[in-house]
Formats: C-alpha cells, structure tokens, sequence
C-alpha cells in the first residue's frame, strides 16, 4: 500500500506544533494520522498513567482519585478510567492516547512593525511596559505585573507583545474567563492588526489555535504543550485559577523551555505577595490609574432588613434612598448580587418600583446577566453600548470590563463570594474614564466584615502610594 500523500510540513506543522490532542480531536484521515506516527512527526502518549496506587490525568494534571470513574469502553469491552475534572474538554480515558508533534517545528514569522495602536503610555506606564520588554529580551522566568484597576494593564503588555513578534516569538495572552477574551479580542485585533490573533473560549467560533498571538480562557491551554515563547496570565488571583490546581498546570507545560511568564493583577493573594517581600518574585508596581486620579473609595451603607428584603427579591430601602441622590444620575448603574437566583428574581421587580418612583427616563433599559445566561455576551455588549441603562449581575463582571461612566452597588455586600479582592474589583469598575473619573461605590450591608474593611482599607493605600 503507498503512503499517503502529506500536505507540506510547514503545514502540518502549523496546525499542531504545540498541540496535546486526543485522536478525535486530530482532523486528519486515518491513513496520513498512521503516516504521521510513523514518521514520529506525532508521538502519542498515555492519557492517563499510574504510578504504584497513584493515577494522573496527563492533560489536566489531576491526581485525585474522586475524580476519576469507571466507565465500560466500546473497543475492548473493558472497564477503564476515566478523568472527570476535564471531561468539559473531552473524556480522557485510560486507553486512548494524546498526541503532540515531534516533527519539524514551525517558524514564525519575524514582525518588521507589528504593532498598529497610536496612543501613548504615561510615565508610570512606560516604566512598567519598559520592564516587560525586558523581562522578555532576557528570557526572564517570571515578572508580576501589579497595577490597580484602570492602570492600562493591556496598554502596557503592547510594547512587550510587539518585541515579541518582531523576534519571531510566539505569545498567548491567558485570562481565567471568557467574558475578558471577549472584551481583549477587539482590542488587540485593533493595536496589533497586521498579525494573525485568535481567541479561544468555550463556545467561541474559532477553534483552530495556530494563530501566532493567541487569547485564550486558561482552561483552554490543556490543549498546549511547550508552544509559547512569551505567556501572559491575566487576573491570575481571579476564580477559577488560583482554586483550580489544573490550570497553573496546564498554563505552566504550554510553556517552551525559556519562556517568560508575566502575571498581571490588581489584587494579588497573600502567596504572591509573600514571594515579593522575599523578593522571590520580580515585579513591578503601577499604583495609579491611566487617567492620573485616584480609586474610588467605597461607602458602607448599613441596611437593617437586607436580608428580609432580599428574601422577597427586593432591593435594600438604604439603596432606594441612595439612589434618589446620586452625584451624577446620568451615569450608568452597576448592581452586584450574590447569587444567579437573587440577579434573576430580583429584575422585574426592582424595574417595577423604579418605575413607579420614576427616577430614570432610561428605566426601561433594565436587565440582569450571570454565567448561566444564553444571553450574556449581546447583554454585556448592549450594556457597553449603553442600550442598557442598569445591569444586575453576578460576579462574572467584577474584573477584566471597562464600562466609561458607572457607579457601583452592591447588595449583601457582607456576604462570602464578595472576599476582598471581589470587592477591591468590582470598586475598580466605577471612574475608570478621564471623563468621569469619580464614579460611586456602595457597599449595603448588614453587619460590615472584614473583607469589606480591608478592601477599603487597600484601596486607600493603594491611593496613598499613588500620591493622593
């Protein structure tokens, strides 16, 4: 039997140098797939291996035995093992194989002016964005970035992103949630128009991933192995990636050999702080805004029966109070919630009683957004574009969107999903515009907590270290 005919190997290459697949997951025909192996251009290896007692998965890493199960398999007619922490990715069984290519790799291309963005940095950012390029001229392990909300933290990764591409360098920009690839796609597809970018998110249309400059959700990096030369990790305090041990894993092996990591946050846990001040992490620090003004600082407003008039889906009576003297009513209204239940059942009648008060002529641009919802991306769209005027939502939209000019609520402000770096970011959604930088933030509560105090008490150090 002759071989099958090979596409070029640039090709082929292109398409999966990088890459750590399951056999459904390589579109090629059988005959060229067993072609491939022959060659050793692709080298399988066991998806899940079994050291004495242990089992890991090796795609997400996992190691604990509640999460693996039996399952019957439909080749041999045996009973295998297989990984439920990734199974949203594909089942990983015991008797299939990944594959990652062994072949000829592929050569990007070297950018002569990758870069199209013509806006300028300000000095703080320049300084931090100068850091980065070095980081990646000297093939440094790690840098953290730590720049409060608003800083420009995309502004400042275009220098560093464009050195990478004119050294031939291949680079992923990585965020915990799909909400922030969404809102980083347009804006780099803008400031870097000449270069092929992708995005990769559960749900999102392209699905190929051989683009040069790739942002993708971290989830999706347990499809990579040694495939990038510079890895940026955005919000890397934010949920899920600093709870879930498989995706530290998997970002850590999509790295190459020398590549330089950068961490960006505005909130980073107790860990990475305590690595800094025993200065086991390099890092550079960005303690004012883009626009030059400092956070706003949250109001903690008591309410006595929150939690007798959220239970009936009602907004606090401090918030129906507050809401009659705002500093600047034509801003748009952000309200955060504990709970996709609580977002949902709290719309109609929340636009009711607003109705009725008549504060707004917009109060019929009402509506709510959560994970859950089919609907979320053309809401956070609309909200953006101002079609609505007041948007109840979960934590989903505490960090990583910008909205120009809003003010902040939020309800139960006490409650345990709102740690202190929930509250520090979803403070920092309000005054991000030069425009209108003093955006309000309230906190309505039942009895104050200590991450509601030591979120403000952050955000006035972090004013006090940018001279305010």
């Amino acid at each position: 039997m002759q071989d099958y005919e090979m596409p070029p190997l640039h090709e082929l290459s292109a398409r999966f140098s990088g890459k750590l697949l399951l056999r459904k997951e390589i579109p090629l025909e059988e005959t060229l797939f067993q072609q491939l192996l022959s060659l050793n251009y692709l080298t399988p290896k066991k998806a899940i291996t079994r050291k004495n007692f242990t089992y890991q998965c090796e795609r997400c890493g996992n190691q604990k035995h509640y999460l693996f199960a039996n399952i019957p398999c439909g080749i041999c007619k045996q009973r295998h093992l297989y990984c439920r922490k990734c199974i949203e990715m594909g089942r990983t069984s015991e008797c299939e194989m990944l594959y990652y290519w062994t072949g000829p790799q592929f050569t990007w291309i070297f950018h002569e002016n990758p870069c199209s963005w013509q806006g300028e940095l300000t000095d703080v950012q320049q300084k931090a964005a100068q850091r980065i390029v070095t980081a990646i001229r000297n093939k440094e392990r790690e840098l953290l970035v730590w720049a409060v909300c608003g800083a420009g933290k995309t502004e400042m990764l275009f220098p560093g992103i464009t050195d990478a591409l004119q050294m031939g360098k291949r680079v992923c920009l990585a965020t915990p949630r799909a909400d922030v690839v969404r809102e980083l796609q347009p804006r780099l597809q803008k400031a870097f128009s000449k270069v092929a970018i992708q995005a990769l998110y559960g749900g999102s249309k392209d699905k190929q991933g051989t683009a040069q400059l790739i942002i993708a959700t971290t989830h999706q990096l347990l499809r990579y192995e040694a495939a990038f030369d510079v890895m940026i990790i955005d919000e890397i305090d934010a949920f899920p990636y600093h709870a879930d041990e498989s995706l530290p894993f998997a970002a850590n092996r999509a790295t190459k050999a020398q590549c330089t990591t950068i961490y960006l946050t505005a909130t980073p846990r107790k860990r990475h702080q305590m690595l800094i001040n025993r200065k086991k992490l390099p890092h550079v620090f960005v303690p004012v805004r883009f626009h030059g003004q400092p956070l706003p600082v949250p109001k903690k407003t008591m309410c006595h029966s929150l939690k007798r008039d959220l239970s009936k889906n009602l907004p606090p009576a401090a918030f129906l109070k507050w809401i009659k003297v705002r500093q600047n009513p034509s801003r748009q209204l952000l309200i955060f919630v504990p709970s996709i239940t609580l977002a949902e059942n709290m719309k109609d009648h929340l636009y009711r009683i607003l109705k009725l008060q008549g504060h707004f002529h917009s109060i019929e641009k009402l509506d709510s957004v959560h994970a859950a919802d089919r609907d979320r991306e053309q809401k956070v769209r609309a909200f953006r574009e101002k079609e609505i005027f007041i948007l109840i939502t979960t934590t989903i939209l505490e960090r990583g969107v910008t909205f120009p000019s809003v003010d902040v609520a939020i309800f139960d402000a006490g409650h345990d999903v709102f740690d202190e770096a929930a509250l520090v970011q979803i403070s920092g959604r309000a005054g991000r515009s030069p425009d209108d930088p003093t955006g309000e933030v309230v906190f309505f509560h039942q009895g104050k907590t200590e991450a509601m105090i030591q979120a403000i008490d952050s955000i006035k150090k972090m004013n006090k270290r940018g001279g305010f």
